[in-house]
């Protein structure tokens, strides 16, 4: 008995095979083309090319695995959130999807809490209008290509276009619609007064299924496409943080991961709703039926040592350039990197947020460079454990996930940050993975995801934060807190206040 993750991400789309054990038996992916960037700060990518893509990593898994199609009892999904995909009544691509890092909708947020009220919005979604939601985008295409808006018949997600084309049926998970910023996140079901009032049809959103759920079966042509058997089932899945957090057991109050790819998330497991009224931290139905989770998102995490990377060392891998950031002190002598490249979600809100090194002197090296960058998008992430402590979200430790999971320096500086003992899994096999536990839980090879957990997740390692270390991320992290209003007063013309 084997189930499949399937991981529709930004840069590619990975295919997992997991056995009745928990046990990883292969694994397979499939690059996608770049996202395009028409603009500064827009971001689109072609559905098909994910539908392609899928295909090619399922495919690869079956043939290099030697497991049989007929082997694998349920199919999860999961994948980059809130990307909006538009169809039209035969379900054919309207435009490009405009992804999670798009951010050209400020005007549509503005005229969301204007028209809804923030706090109102609050209350209903439990989220503030941001341009990442998918809602926004929607509201985008309506003011600019109001020919599109007309067309649309259909609104999924990415991984949700992939089920579309797996199966032929319309269909999200409540994890995942809750990033679109039309789902009443407290009752789990679409919010009839947001998409009233934002003049989004109720027809046009899909319907809606707890993450372990059976909500669909493989279509005769894309068995053909695929080599999977027809009529095999597939669970509602989850988007990539939520299935990310059940393939690190991220599940009950108390148990946070801390995860760095090309964005960052500190994620935080919750017995109910929690609402920050500002609307600094998501707060979104949980993989988990009964459970939510609250998140805050670093936009740019990994993505600030590739840019670095590849500014001042193209071609060096990560390794070459952490042993050399491995050489400089903790706290990088006073420098200090404010990771805001692609603006900033948590605790900031703000899209126009840029990105800035504090203190460069003469003496820094390169190492002081690399080792600043990892320390600052430390930093950005305690943002979220300080609003977790203002809000009473309890934190019992800390798992770690990722790429900053995977050099031993990251770990520690993280450790450090933060200041809890943090888990290294012996297999961090990232969302992909806990898309094929919630797989098993629809097919009941497991009770539930908590059992599916307990038995396919295992701690490798436990690092513990040094003390001297801890002490001089304190004093980094105090200016780190001074960087972003500063940085906003010289954008904005104002005298800063700090």
């Amino acid at each position: 008995m084997n189930f499949l993750g399937i991981d529709v991400g930004t840069g590619g789309t990975r295919a997992v095979l997991v056995d009745q054990h928990g046990r990883v038996v292969k694994e397979a992916a499939s690059e996608h083309a770049p996202f395009r960037s028409p603009k500064p700060g827009w971001a689109e990518q072609e559905p098909e090319d994910w539908w392609r893509a899928a295909q090619a990593a399922i495919r690869e898994v079956l043939a290099t695995s030697g497991v049989a199609a007929s082997g694998i009892k349920a199919i999860g999904l999961t994948g980059q959130m809130h990307g909006a995909v538009m169809l039209d009544a035969e379900g054919r691509v309207l435009r490009p999807s405009l992804i999670w890092c798009d951010q050209r909708t400020d005007a549509q947020c503005d005229w969301l809490h204007e028209r809804i009220g923030r706090e109102r919005l609050i209350e209903l979604t439990c989220n503030p209008a941001l341009p990442n939601f998918t809602l926004t985008k929607l509201l985008w295409v309506r003011d600019h290509e109001p020919e599109i808006f007309a067309r649309i018949a259909h609104v999924l997600c990415p991984k949700d276009y992939v089920r579309f084309r797996l199966t032929g049926t319309y269909a999200m998970d409540v994890q995942e619609a809750s990033g679109t910023l039309l789902l009443d996140v407290t009752h789990r079901r679409w919010s009839s007064e947001v998409a009233r009032i934002a003049g989004i049809d109720e027809a046009w959103l899909p319907q809606l299924f707890e993450s372990p759920e059976i909500c669909a079966h493989i279509s005769r042509e894309a068995a053909e496409k695929t080599s999977l058997v027809t009529g095999t089932p597939i669970v509602a899945g989850a988007g990539d943080q939520g299935a990310g957090a059940v393939g690190m057991g991220i599940l009950q109050p108390g148990s946070v991961s801390a995860t760095i790819g090309t964005s960052g998330v500190v994620f935080a497991a919750t017995a109910a709703p929690t609402k920050d009224p500002l609307g600094r931290l998501h707060t979104f139905c949980h993989a988990v039926p009964e459970r939510w989770h609250v998140m805050g998102v670093t936009q740019a995490a990994g993505l600030s040592l590739r840019w670095l990377r590849d500014i001042v060392a193209p071609g060096s891998n990560y390794d070459a350039l952490t042993s050399e950031a491995a050489q400089i002190p903790a706290g990088s002598e006073g420098l200090i990197w404010a990771p805001y490249l692609l603006g900033e979600r948590t605790p900031h809100l703000d899209s126009q947020a840029t990105a800035a090194f504090y203190g460069i002197t003469a003496s820094h090296t390169r190492g002081h460079l690399v080792r600043s960058v990892l320390e600052g998008v430390a930093y950005s992430l305690k943002d979220t454990f300080t609003l977790f402590a203002e809000l009473g979200i309890p934190v019992k430790g800390v798992r770690l996930g990722g790429g900053g999971a995977r050099g031993q320096l990251w770990r520690s500086i993280q450790a450090g940050v933060y200041g809890y003992i943090s888990d290294v899994l012996v297999a961090e096999e990232g969302a992909a993975f806990g898309a094929a536990l919630l797989a098993g839980v629809g097919a009941g090879a497991w009770l539930d995801t908590d059992a599916a957990c307990a038995a396919a997740i295992r701690v490798a390692e436990q690092i513990p934060p040094d003390p001297a270390a801890t002490l001089s991320y304190a004093d980094g992290y105090k200016l780190f807190r001074r960087l972003y209003p500063a940085l906003r007063s010289v954008r904005e013309g104002i005298p800063p206040s700090f």
